[in-house]
């Protein structure tokens, strides 16, 4: 069974910085495309950012660009978010997403994925 696991959340200051990583298992990913997004109580998932299957493109929401970054270890089946200058807007529930691909490299709608992890608490301190 398919699975992915987010981790590494927790809570930080402000200009502070985390690594969330998520864990795939029950195959190989390295031929998906995988996400990242985020949600806040009463808000829709928002989009952070989306890797390529090759880890070759990455696109990034305007909100983290130049913040955070994406990548994956394809021989680990893992993906990872390094969260740089956080801010307290930044608090949410952060979860991994994989999608077989894909026409686009672009992908930043949730309906664009298939399989979600139960996502991780990240928590900014102002």
């Amino acid at each position: 069974q398919e699975q992915l696991v987010e981790s590494g959340g927790g809570l930080v200051q402000a200009g502070g910085s985390l690594r969330l990583s998520c864990a795939a298992s029950g195959r190989s990913f390295s031929t998906y495309a995988m996400g990242w997004f985020r949600q806040t109580p009463g808000k829709e998932r928002e989009f952070v950012g989306t890797i390529s299957w090759t880890g070759g493109a990455t696109y990034y929401a305007d909100s983290v660009k130049g913040r955070f970054t994406i990548s994956r270890d394809n021989a680990k089946n893992m993906l990872y978010l390094q969260m740089n200058s956080l801010k307290f807007e930044d608090t949410a529930d952060y979860y991994c997403a994989a999608t077989r691909c894909c026409q686009s490299d672009y992908l930043p709608r949730p309906g664009d994925y298939e399989y979600w992890g139960q996502g991780t608490q990240v928590t900014v301190s102002s």
